[in-house]
């Protein structure tokens, strides 16, 4: 009878584990999901395709596009012509100087690095530090007709306006996720301790900029026309505004090492250094431009503006001119300490 219980007892447990093992396999099998070697496969081409992705080329594609996405177009490329100070109606004559928006957002907003506008759109409606607001795509870009371009806002139900929006939105169709953030912005440099030195700057632009944008600034005017530009002023009257972000030491330091000097350096691939890049970014920025009107009403929150913005006011007590040539680091140490506030620009 004893060896009858223990006997049991042994079958039990043999029961036990056998109906465990079951369970699991049944447990697995219904939340296997088989790879094959195919799913692989298409792993594999989907990253090699992302990898190999281009933008668009707007050149390229000049006759495929829809009328309104070829008008914008011309409006970024040859903007002095249609929307400047040679369009031929008065009505139109947006631009107050003759930039072309694609002067500073390089290959027709298609290059990384230069405020490059593909993949713009999604980013849009953005909180704006200068408005202190919530801003829509339109808004962001009457910044650059009012800044950069030294002009006046375009009507947001104007043709203009719309086939901007229109280029942007083609600029934007199926970019791979894993490529959107190299187009976003202009890649942050790490900011000299230093106040910028005009000398070295001077120095940095007599060996890589001289050659296109002149020794006075001027730059070359297009040989076709005689109007617009083929490399565009850095200073003077017909040059972007004081009011533009250009006009910040770091924005322009930052824009300069990821894209200059032109068809040399790329984002990932600069010829300057930081610190080449700052010196230079201040020596441009020393030279008078055009003044823009109600500066004093940027940024309603005072808090929020760039270390870098030359002009005031500021809630703060470093002078005007370190807000213009730095340094930066201990007024971006003030803002952490005082207020809380991380600032990198």
């Amino acid at each position: 009878m004893k060896d009858l219980r223990v006997f049991a007892k042994l079958l039990f447990k043999l029961f036990i584990i056998i109906f465990v093992l079951v369970s699991l396999v049944f447990i697995w099998l219904l939340t296997y999901e088989p790879s094959t070697e195919n799913d692989v496969i298409i792993e594999a081409e989907e990253i090699v395709a992302n990898d190999d992705w281009q933008p668009k080329d707007a050149m390229a594609e000049l006759t495929t596009m829809s009328a309104t996405v070829k008008q914008g177009y011309y409006l970024i490329a040859e903007t002095s012509k249609y929307m400047g100070p040679n369009a031929a109606r008065a009505e139109d004559r947006y631009s107050g100087n003759n930039l072309a928006c694609a002067n500073c957002h390089l290959q027709k907003g298609a290059q990384a690095g230069s405020g490059s506008w593909v993949g713009i759109i999604e980013r849009f409606p953005q909180f704006g530090d200068r408005g202190n607001k919530v801003g829509t795509i339109e808004d962001r870009i009457n910044g650059c007709m009012e800044r950069s371009m030294n002009g006046k806002m375009l009507p947001v139900d104007s043709d203009q306006m719309k086939a901007i929006v229109a280029y942007m939105n083609w600029m934007s169709e199926d970019v791979p996720d894993n490529r959107k953030a190299e187009f976003k912005g202009y890649p942050k440099i790490k900011i000299p301790a230093v106040a910028v030195d005009l000398e070295k700057g001077s120095q940095v632009y007599e060996k890589e900029c001289i050659i296109c944008h002149g020794e006075n600034g001027a730059g070359v005017l297009n040989a076709v026309d005689g109007k617009s530009y083929t490399y565009p002023p850095l200073w003077g009257p017909d040059s972007f505004n004081d009011g533009a972000g250009m006009n910040r030491v770091i924005t322009s330091a930052e824009f300069i090492k990821s894209n200059m000097p032109y068809l040399q350096a790329t984002w990932d691939n600069p010829k300057l250094t930081d610190e080449e890049a700052y010196h230079v970014a201040g020596y441009i920025n020393s030279f008078s431009r055009p003044h823009k009107l109600n500066t004093e009403n940027d940024y309603p929150d005072k808090k929020l503006k760039p270390v870098s913005t030359p002009y005031g006011p500021w809630v703060d007590d470093f002078s005007p001119e370190q807000h213009k040539y730095g340094p930066f680091l201990p007024i971006m140490d003030f803002y952490k300490k005082e207020y809380g506030i991380t600032k990198t620009k």
